[in-house]
């Protein structure tokens, strides 16, 4: 199977979260490219085989850099996560940002490799927003290249991630291979993955902020848990944050599940937007997961969640190592794309590929 396996590059990829997952699904991730470049080294840590380039996807010279990179093999499967700051309901909003058209860089690339498909992940506010132009765009584009595309919304928790997450994935096949169909959900609200099921089983660091490698202090006692470890002996990137005690003081009056509502009058001024103070929830998954630490809080102890706990409500199994300082690896988990949504997608996409 080795030689016979589907390929795929992963375009604005960060870390690799996005083709992490297929390469778990069987495919060879052949690429990562992105510009930010402890994230590319993250990417080569946990990809097998793959190469990196750190490229502003803006240039022709960078279209010409990938083709070069990967001459010689057949690339089935585009897969790309344009930076969504212009189309995302907490940016600026402004429909001349030019981050908004990166999404035309995609392709550019598949005019030249052309690929069985092409999978773009983004914001759902980008179906909407500008009259949804860069929707109708994109489904232009695909169709003009060859592709049928179906977008779709997905919500991370129906599909194992333990984490409310919503996205849009536009999957493009190739006219002959027929229309994509979605997976099927695989859990309702009722089985959803909670945060204590996710990171419950890791060192709870009450007495110290732990080691960048440190072995696990309890059993797992759930199947993610035991999924997520994957017979590992340590755990990497779990180091906590050091807190004002004027910090911990206002954690701890903010309820399981609560936020900067629920704090007394006068207490946690400083902050006071939505996400503001807000404690995860042990039976529930966990808020979105983002490029930040400082508004969410673990749901039994007063400190911020660890890159690693991040990593697991995003599905990272601990075996994938972030590189970099703690805010970059931070930023690594919450730009990503949950590995395990990606997984299921690409196993589904191995259902209208041609070998």
């Amino acid at each position: 199977m080795t030689n016979n396996k589907l390929t795929a590059i992963d375009l604005f990829s960060g870390c690799g979260g996005f083709s992490f997952g297929f390469q778990e699904a069987g495919f060879k991730v052949a690429l990562g490219v992105d510009n930010t470049e402890v994230a590319l080294k993250t990417f080569a840590k946990n990809h097998e085989n793959s190469k990196t380039l750190n490229l502003d996807l803006h240039l022709d010279s960078a279209i010409d850099e990938i083709e070069e990179s990967v001459k010689g093999q057949k690339i089935d499967v585009i897969i790309a996560g344009p930076p969504c700051q212009g189309f995302s309901l907490t940016g600026t909003r402004n429909e001349n940002d030019s981050r908004n058209t990166l999404f035309n860089a995609v392709f550019r690339v598949a005019a030249r490799l052309d690929p069985q498909a092409i999978i773009i992940e983004n914001v759902p506010g980008l179906l909407n927003m500008y009259n949804g132009k860069a929707k109708t765009e994109i489904i232009r584009l695909c169709d003009e290249m060859g592709y049928t595309c179906n977008p779709k919304i997905l919500f991370a928790p129906e599909y194992g991630v333990p984490q409310i997450r919503k996205r849009v994935f536009f999957v493009a096949l190739k006219k002959d291979l027929g229309t994509f169909e979605f997976p099927e959900k695989l859990h309702d609200e009722a089985s959803y993955i909670t945060c204590e099921q996710a990171i419950g089983d890791l060192p709870d660091l009450e007495h110290g902020l732990g080691e960048e490698k440190m072995p696990y202090d309890k059993a797992p006692f759930t199947r993610y848990q035991k999924v997520m470890r994957n017979g590992n002996k340590f755990i990497t990137n779990h180091v906590g944050t050091t807190h004002t005690e004027h910090v911990i003081s206002v954690i701890s009056l903010v309820p399981e599940g609560g936020n900067h509502k629920d704090l007394p009058p006068g207490v946690g001024d400083s902050r006071k937007f939505n996400e503001a103070w807000t404690r995860y929830h042990s039976k529930k998954p966990s808020k979105t997961i983002d490029t930040g630490h400082r508004n969410h809080f673990h749901y039994k102890w007063n400190r911020v969640p660890t890159v690693r706990e991040n990593a697991r409500l995003q599905s990272f199994p601990d075996h994938f190592v972030f590189l970099g300082n703690k805010t970059e690896q931070n930023r690594q988990v919450g730009n990503a794309v949950p590995p395990l949504l990606g997984k299921v997608l690409a196993e589904q996409l191995l259902k209208f590929l041609k070998p």
